[in-house]
């Protein structure tokens, strides 16, 4: 963590530029804090030099008065710099924190398999660290040559004891560093590894119950997680070790010092006083190397964090600035198109262009694997253009805050993605729900009488994912949420693979509706019946357009394509091919 403020990540840098403030002042505590640590060998040098020789009772009560009153000082001390440091911390979590929750969610879309959740507990141990012992260790580290100084001045050889002692304890804690640092971070990576194996399972919980996966996919999870342990164990042995090692020396040492002191007082070289005060003024400074030790682990782990942070923001980028723009009407455009899946691999479309006016449907189709879903995803914005662009009212979706857009698409992946909240809540898009435009949005997408069906109505929770739902109930909500508030831009993807005909009747009749309010929509489908309420029909065939325009002039085509003898050459064969699939 000692990169130049200037060379890190915007939202680190300002992290830290904010708890600099709290920083300085817990460290002008630790000045007064580590001055005050000298009240306990100067009380036993005048208690032994002073109150002893002279039998004084009146010098004993007072030094003891004044001591305490000092002590209480240094207390207050301790608890202001405890707070100091734990509202350093919420100050650091205020900066980054919603900045790393937009950070991991850029990320996902860039990388999807990335595995970027740890940033948010990378958060909270970066916080943890600032609040805890460690790093009052390194703030009373400083203070190590004053009390070495302070040593020399009661004898020569109590300094040298010091400076031993410290380098003795210091050197095998730089070793350590070096021995173990490999295996902590290898054991941090597999952990996060073996927890995300874990989590991917379970939310398929009842594919591995009725197809007996659970003991295979629990065996990757253990060999994951075995080398994880085996890791820890390895660096936890050896840093076991040090402790262990650093605790005896700090003992022997201290015998050393009362023995060396013994004799120094029997020569007549220094006074009693002198060497109880040097255990003391020697313990004080090893006290900061001994904790620093002892919190080496969390200090390890936080310098990882911090490193993983670092690689989330660099990866995420910035969060760009961009100028609001007026309301869009929904005129839908795509030009050269060429699209990737992100995180790798060649491009799924290409060259791919079409142009859908306020009001039109336009109709995917074709096999599987043609690229449709990927076309869906880049022209909601999810998938970002390699080559090409598309725009909605004339500027391109990268022109538009992702937030301000999001508000005016409706979007119906073909994996329904539910959340942990009420019906309401989740077709209200988590929003303050707004009751009447709830209500209108599940009309629209009939699925009114459904939920007033459900246990609480539309207060009803779902569970994770819509555990709770069946796979055509998610389907509707997924399709309500997509209708919240009558998007100018509807982009749903095979929206009735799950429903009935009850369902699908409602889903034409709320694509009447939505064409009768000017909405622009793009629907993903194989059936004919969503064929027939098509304006535009779009053929795509391995991630290039087979053919586009007006649905009756393509459908035509394609008919005669299927009618031909066949000894006349066959005009697009996969589109053919496609229009034989929906028929099916």
């Amino acid at each position: 963590m000692s990169a130049p403020i200037t060379s890190l990540p915007p939202t680190l840098a300002q992290g830290l530029q904010a708890v600099r403030p709290p920083f300085v002042a817990a460290i002008v505590f630790s000045f007064f804090i580590n001055l005050l640590m000298f009240i306990s060998p100067l009380y036993m040098l005048q208690i032994y030099d002073r109150v002893l020789a002279s039998r004084s009772t009146t010098t004993l009560a007072g030094i003891t008065v004044l001591a305490a009153a000092l002590l209480l000082v240094y207390a207050a001390l301790e608890m202001i710099r405890s707070r100091v440091l734990v509202r350093a911390g919420l100050m650091f979590d205020a900066q980054v924190a919603q900045p790393a929750f937009n950070a991991l969610h850029r990320a996902n879309l860039l990388r999807p398999a990335g595995g970027q959740a740890q940033g948010l507990r990378d958060v909270d141990t970066l916080r943890e660290f600032l609040t805890g012992p460690g790093l009052i260790a390194l703030c009373d580290a400083p203070w190590l040559p004053v009390f070495v100084a302070a040593s020399f001045l009661l004898h020569p050889w109590f300094g040298w004891m010091a400076i031993g002692g410290s380098v003795v304890i210091i050197g095998p804690t730089l070793l350590n560093e070096l021995a173990t640092r490999r295996q902590l971070h290898a054991a941090s990576n597999a952990s996060i590894a073996a927890l995300q194996g874990a989590q991917a399972s379970f939310r398929n919980s009842e594919v591995l119950q009725a197809m007996g996966m659970l003991a295979a996919l629990r065996g990757r999870w253990a060999t994951a997680h075995a080398g994880h342990l085996r890791l820890q164990a390895l660096a936890s042995d050896r840093s076991g070790m040090l402790v262990a090692a650093t605790k005896f020396f700090r003992m022997l040492l201290q015998v050393a010092i009362l023995g060396v002191g013994a004799f120094l007082a029997i020569e007549r070289e220094i006074s009693p006083g002198a060497m109880i005060a040097a255990s003391i003024l020697i313990g004080r400074a090893l006290q900061p190397v001994e904790l620093a030790i002892a919190n080496w682990r969390g200090l390890a782990t936080a310098r990882t964090a911090y490193g993983r942070l670092r690689t989330l923001f660099d990866l995420a980028g910035p969060e760009e600035v961009r100028m609001p723009l007026p309301a869009p009407k929904g005129h839908l455009q795509a030009d050269g198109l060429v699209v990737a899946a992100p995180g790798g691999g060649g491009a799924i479309l290409r060259g791919v262009a079409l142009s859908v006016e306020p009001g039109e449907i336009l109709a995917v189709i074709g096999p599987s694997a043609a690229g449709k879903s990927s076309l869906a995803r880049a022209l909601v914005g999810i998938w970002p253009a390699l080559e090409g662009s598309v725009r909605l009212d004339g500027s391109a979706l990268t022109d538009w805050n992702p937030q301000e857009l999001g508000q005016h698409i409706g979007y119906l992946p073909q994996d329904i993605e539910l959340f942990a909240g009420t019906v309401a809540e989740n077709i209200a898009r988590f929003s303050e729900p707004d009751g009447a435009a709830v209500v209108a949005a599940a009309t629209a997408a009939g699925c009114h009488e459904m939920i007033q069906r459900l246990p609480q109505g539309y207060n009803t929770p779902i569970g994770e994912g819509g555990a709770a739902l069946s796979g055509g109930q998610r389907q509707r909500l997924g399709l309500a949420r997509a209708l919240y508030r009558s998007p100018c831009l509807l982009v749903l993807d095979e929206p009735n693979s799950n429903l009935d005909t009850a369902g699908e009747q409602a889903l034409i009749e709320a694509m009447q509706g939505l064409r009768t309010r000017q909405a622009t929509m793009v629907i993903v489908t194989h059936k004919l019946n969503i064929l027939a309420l098509a304006d535009k029909v779009l053929i795509l065939d391995a991630g290039t357009v087979q053919a586009f325009g007006r649905r009756d002039v393509i459908l035509s085509r394609l008919l005669e394509a299927r009618s031909a003898p066949p000894s006349r050459p066959i005009p697009g064969p996969a589109a053919a091919r496609t229009l034989q699939q929906a028929s099916g």
